[in-house]
């Protein structure tokens, strides 16, 4: 469609602005978002940003929340590649963590199986924060999982690298091991 003001590039930065708003996850043009509830919280919050005023308080608070939320996001994302890389999948590590509003359940007999292992890794690993609400997005990786026979051993190294510490228990920079 031709523009009705003869100039070609009149609507690039809004169609800039309103990408950027749609991107749910961590980065620009992330097309991967689901339409689930944590991407519903993460939209609401942008939308009642923007409502405010920048140089209010509140919108500094809701822009330090929705900063937080896409840099947890990107954790979790990142440990997921990192387990997945450690597991051979160095290729197929970005493709297994895409997950869009077209992405289906390979088989409908793994769903329960997908949302055990899932349920597991919540609560046996550190693999997710600990006021992670399970994401939808995870259930397709670990369906994939399963489809690749790799789900258990998934798992077993997601335990060994994120391993479950009593909720008082922190790990910092002064208990590593030095590096030789």
């Amino acid at each position: 469609p031709l523009p009705s003001n003869n100039n070609p590039y009149a609507s690039f930065g809004a169609t800039l602005a309103r990408d950027e708003e749609q991107n749910l996850w961590s980065t620009p043009h992330d097309v991967t978002h689901t339409e689930a509830d944590d991407d519903r919280v993460l939209y609401n919050m942008i939308v009642v940003r923007n409502q405010l005023d920048k140089d209010s308080e509140e919108w500094q608070k809701l822009n330090y929340d929705i900063y937080t939320l896409r840099q947890t996001r990107k954790e979790v994302r990142s440990r997921w590649k990192h387990i997945l890389e450690d597991l051979g999948f160095h290729k197929e590590a970005d493709s297994l963590l895409s997950v869009t509003k077209l992405s289906i359940i390979s088989d409908s007999q793994n769903m329960g199986k997908a949302r055990d292992i899932l349920l597991r890794l919540s609560e046996e690993t550190n693999i997710f924060p600990t006021s992670w609400e399970l994401s939808e997005r995870y259930l397709f990786v670990v369906d994939r999982l399963i489809a690749l026979d790799a789900a258990d051993e998934f798992f077993k190294m997601a335990s060994m690298m994120y391993p479950k510490r009593p909720s008082g228990e922190r790990v910092d920079d002064t208990q590593k091991t030095p590096q030789r």
